[in-house]
């Protein structure tokens, strides 16, 4: 399997997480109103898990190409995984309008998720699949225990 992928830059894997990461940077920087995400979570133990696995799935997304992928074009996947991140930018928007519901919360954990899944699919990354499957398990399992069941 490893013989199908060569260490070479992925730009848009990069851009990507790049793109993702920009709401969380405003975040760090200007607390939203009614910001419950800036409370200690209970989940430690998958936090951790999600953490080793989101490193290893942008690594894989990143600088893994697998020698079949073809340029990065306009494709249903990579139409998927822009939607997604449009409406996962559309749901810190809401977030910091005040709205906090579970749609919200799911929009936040698990729209990434599958804009990263999307494009590693579209990318024929099936190395970075696995560490984006966990990611996004440890990541809902987050989302749906620290903010909708206990809340």
């Amino acid at each position: 399997m490893l013989k199908k992928y060569k260490l070479s830059f992925e730009v848009w894997g990069l851009f990507l997480f790049l793109m993702i990461m920009i709401p969380n940077f405003i975040w760090f920087a200007v607390p939203a109103p009614d910001d419950i995400l800036r409370t200690a979570s209970i989940t430690k133990e998958i936090d951790t898990i999600a953490s080793v696995c989101q490193v290893l799935m942008i690594a894989a997304i990143s600088i893994l190409r697998n020698k079949e992928s073809k340029k990065l074009c306009f494709t249903l996947f990579t139409a998927i995984a822009a939607g997604c991140c449009l409406l996962y930018f559309i749901s810190w928007i809401v977030y910091y309008a005040g709205m906090v519901n579970p749609f919200v919360i799911l929009g936040l954990t698990v729209l990434p998720c599958l804009a990263f899944l999307f494009f590693a699919i579209d990318r024929k990354n099936g190395i970075a699949i696995i560490p984006i499957t966990v990611f996004t398990i440890c990541h809902f399992i987050y989302g749906m225990v620290n903010f909708i069941i206990i809340k």
